[in-house]
């Protein structure tokens, strides 16, 4: 009877999977690098909640998915598990980044200068419905005309063809020259990782940080939305804000002692500034930047802003939810979130019967 079940089951599984293979078949299908030229933020958001810098790949799960992203983030988490790790990767400074946009929310004028870089924040929200003619436009103009004096990168982000790199000194060298930013100790311990290692509290910083870099992206602004309208006590002003190209370096195998770059990743970092040993805004000794840091893979500055805001509100002490460090890492890992959430579609028949039997039992003692 099981048996029968069983195969059961494993034939309307197997008609399910060609009926969803049926119902995504597209009349016009879409390649692989059409999706990684035309969503990059969606493929940098992804890859971040992935944790694997691998934008391919990143399109070919959202293909594969059908444009789900919690989907295609399970299929690129998957994947890297079954990656092998050869090298650690030396610590990097975002100084050093090869910048693309750069901004303070702090000083108008700031060494190097504001760099816009391409943005939305400052377009119109108006539908442009010129866009649904796109395909015309762009084979009437050529691909040549439409990106004229631009060469393409991968993840959507262009460099002005010839243009100089630009590299900046950090902002909040203006406030540690005035004497106004709290010097904090360095911390030199390993890093811990979230990905070898169990998460336990609390826990240290780099487990922090990095599993909210990981963390689901809408959960996080929930949580950084909570923390700034008063359910926490954070409302910090973004000393810079910064994306671009990081070089990645490993020790040498061959040479000992030298180190060689491997490639570059695209990166988003904040940071955030808040008042340090104080009660209240209005009265406080220094600024800090002591918490309130947010770095995540590819452009994705709400992400970053709201990871800032998380690390700083995690180290203030009172009763809000975005100051509870296991509520916030342990519910914003979005594979898990989205598994213990759907596995209720699975089957409960057993336990479901035995809530069924409780209830019968009790209403047969109350007739």
């Amino acid at each position: 009877m099981a048996y029968v079940a069983v195969k059961g089951g494993e034939a309307a599984i197997e008609q399910s999977l060609k009926l969803l293979k049926h119902c995504h078949a597209a009349k016009r299908p879409i390649l692989v690098e059409d999706i990684l030229e035309n969503m990059p933020y969606l493929i940098d958001q992804i890859m971040s909640e992935a944790g694997l810098y691998a934008p391919e790949y990143a399109a070919l799960a959202l293909k594969q998915s059908s444009g789900s992203t919690e989907e295609a983030v399970f299929l690129l988490r998957a994947y890297r598990s079954t990656l092998k790790r050869d090298y650690y990767s030396l610590p990097e400074d975002c100084k050093d980044m090869r910048i693309c946009r750069r901004i303070s929310a702090s000083f108008k004028d700031i060494p190097g200068g504001q760099i816009l870089g391409p943005t939305f924040d400052y377009s119109h929200r108006m539908l442009d419905f010129s866009l649904m003619d796109d395909k015309e436009n762009f084979e009437a103009e050529g691909k040549e005309d439409n990106i004229k004096g631009y060469e393409g990168e991968a993840c959507g982000q262009e460099e002005v063809r010839n243009a100089e790199d630009i590299y900046c000194t950090r902002v909040d060298d203006i406030l540690r020259k005035d004497g106004v930013l709290e010097e904090v100790s360095e911390d030199d311990s390993e890093p811990f990782d979230v990905t070898t290692h169990v998460l336990t509290f609390p826990a240290p910083r780099s487990a922090r940080l990095q599993t909210l870099t990981r963390s689901e992206t809408g959960f996080l602004e929930g949580v950084a939305y909570s923390a700034m309208r008063g359910y926490g006590a954070v409302h910090p002003t973004v000393s810079e804000l910064r994306s671009g190209w990081l070089s990645i370096e490993i020790m040498d195998p061959l040479e000992e002692g030298e180190t060689i770059v491997i490639g570059e990743l695209y990166l988003t970092e904040v940071e955030a500034l808040w008042p340090s040993h104080t009660e209240t805004d209005e009265e406080f000794d220094q600024l800090t930047l002591s918490g309130g840091y947010g770095c995540v893979i590819g452009r994705n500055e709400t992400k970053a802003i709201a990871m800032s805001i998380a690390d700083a509100s995690l180290n203030t002490v009172g009763g809000a939810p975005s100051q509870d460090e296991e509520f916030v890492l342990t519910h914003g890992d979005c594979l898990e979130m989205q598994g213990f959430i759907s596995h209720l579609k699975l089957p409960h028949y057993v336990t479901f019967q035995s809530k069924l039997d409780r209830v019968r039992k009790k209403e047969n003692k109350h007739d």
